[in-house]
């Protein structure tokens, strides 16, 4: 339970950077540029998923030695692909009910980012993660 809870730790780590990284770009880009906050959601989500792979792979799970690091990558661009649907759906409906102002955006983006965060760490650690059997 202890190795569990470390890695826990360790992916909230890299979810931190990685929200602070969408965070930034989608504020850039939906209130400094004024982009549609959805449209700036993907762009930011999808930047933020390029640092979430190389640190996730690398900091918190184990590589599948019967997954080949393309496969893992397809794996790991599937499952993100599916947090993207997830973080775009509770971003639409979210400013359809609060609206575009910044602390809506913000409101909606931290409620986004939990439900997504627990997908991830959930279906990468079913799908991507050697676990124990590496040290076996």
């Amino acid at each position: 339970m202890g190795k569990l809870i470390a890695q826990f730790l360790k992916f909230g780590v890299v979810g931190v950077i990685a929200f602070f990284i969408d965070y930034g770009v989608l504020m850039l880009l939906s209130v400094g540029i004024g982009l549609d906050p959805v449209v700036s959601a993907a762009i930011s989500f999808t930047v933020s998923v390029v640092f979430n792979y190389v640190a996730s792979m690398r900091f918190v799970f184990t590589h599948r030695e019967d997954l080949s690091k393309r496969r893992e990558f397809v794996i790991f661009v599937i499952l993100s692909v599916i947090g993207l649907l997830i973080n775009e759906a509770i971003m639409y409906a979210g400013v359809a009910a609060l609206g575009k102002s910044p602390l809506a955006i913000t409101v909606t983006k931290v409620i986004a980012t939990a439900v997504v965060m627990v997908w991830n760490f959930l279906s990468r650690k079913k799908w991507l993660d050697a676990g124990d059997s590496r040290e076996a």
